[in-house]
């Protein structure tokens, strides 16, 4: 383009946006064309029609304090059976004079979490760490050194409970099913059958099964006299039953790995552990990101299934909880409850993933 008066280029320029800001968003999300027009107003008068009665259900008609639940019984939520029953729902059966240990276990618990999601922290200092928290939170709950009473794995219940299975069967199932996934893919035939024949075996059963294996057939096999604790045979199915189904989901990562790669470590002279470490894996697991976490998710909320083999995760510590003749019929308000613990567990997991699927997808972008 030319200015005609003095004979000057002038740069193109976009036209000015008519929208801007909120309007803009509004615009291009949720009224760009009928469709989503009618969508978004349907959707506007579904949260209408019931934010309302739940906003008064929840907190406006809801009763925060009454002595027991015949006092409780009203056109709102009970609050008050959250507050009588909440040192039971989060940490069970555990001796009450000590609830400062399983509440020590989950912040630790939570700020190796947190400490992991730090990528500065990724490498042997996050391994150090994990190492010395474990170490914390099985000797805080377990007790029977450093002036703490011993407190049996069979008292283990709630939210404790429910990090343990669920974080350990995670950290450990996630090598394990990696290492299962180079195994598949493998080149020696006796280590391809080995893993395969293991994926597809416990993959096609139900986790209950394992569960009920584990407790109940593992004994029989064992010689008299010698036992293996019942948690530690939980935790064990866990693993387990992780490593296969993660395994499945890091051969998807792997195959999707293009060829070239492969070759070109093998130009660079690379043996097969330095390409798999350098190259293959870490590609092969941001790709799978989403279906990773999918998978943790599920793992995180499959243990509410420990309760068939009388383990007392948070969802049965709830149920339970429930049981006291003083505070029987509250099932609304001990599932949401709980489920709002489950959930902000779960929300935390997906958001991160999509912060780190983001963060690795960064050079593939176009």
């Amino acid at each position: 383009m030319t200015d005609l008066t003095q004979g000057i280029p002038i740069a193109a320029q976009a036209p000015r946006p008519r929208w801007t800001g909120a309007l803009a968003w509004l615009r291009a999300n949720l009224f760009n064309g009928v469709t989503s027009t009618i969508l978004t107003l349907l959707c506007a008068a579904l949260i209408a029609a019931a934010l309302p009665p739940v906003i008064r259900w929840a907190l406006i008609d809801a009763i925060w304090s009454a002595p027991n639940g015949q006092a409780c019984h009203g056109a709102g939520a009970c609050w008050a059976f959250i507050g009588e029953k909440f040192r039971f729902i989060l940490f069970g059966f555990f001796p009450a004079g000590e609830t400062w240990r399983p509440i020590a276990a989950v912040v630790i618990f939570l700020a190796m979490i947190v400490a992991a999601c730090d990528r500065r922290m990724w490498g042997r200092r996050l391994a150090l760490v994990w190492v010395i928290g474990l170490f914390a939170v099985f000797a805080l709950m377990r007790g029977g050194a450093f002036g703490l009473s011993t407190v049996e794995t069979a008292l283990w219940s709630g939210l404790p409970l429910t990090l343990v299975l669920a974080v350990v069967g995670m950290l450990v199932g996630f090598p394990f099913g990696v290492l299962l996934a180079l195994g598949r893919r493998s080149r020696l035939p006796a280590v391809r059958a080995i893993c395969v024949g293991y994926i597809e075996l416990v993959r096609g059963v139900p986790v209950i099964t394992m569960l009920f294996m584990a407790s109940l057939m593992l004994p029989l096999f064992l010689p008299t006299g010698i036992t293996i604790d019942k948690l530690v045979r939980a935790q064990v199915a866990f693993i387990l039953f992780a490593g296969a189904s993660l395994a499945e989901v890091v051969r998807g990562g792997l195959q999707a790995i293009p060829r070239g790669q492969i070759e070109a470590a093998d130009a660079l002279g690379l043996t097969y552990v330095q390409r798999t470490r350098l190259i293959v894996l870490p590609q092969a697991l941001a790709m799978v990101i989403p279906a990773l976490v999918n998978t943790f998710i599920g793992i995180f909320k499959d243990t509410a299934l420990v309760i068939i083999i009388s383990l007392f995760d948070l969802l049965t510590t709830a149920e339970t909880a429930l049981s006291d003749a003083n505070w029987q019929g509250f099932y609304v308000e001990a599932y949401v409850f709980v489920g709002v613990i489950y959930w902000s567990f779960c929300f935390f997991m997906s958001r991160y993933s999509q912060l780190l699927e983001r963060e690795f997808n960064r050079g593939r972008r176009r």
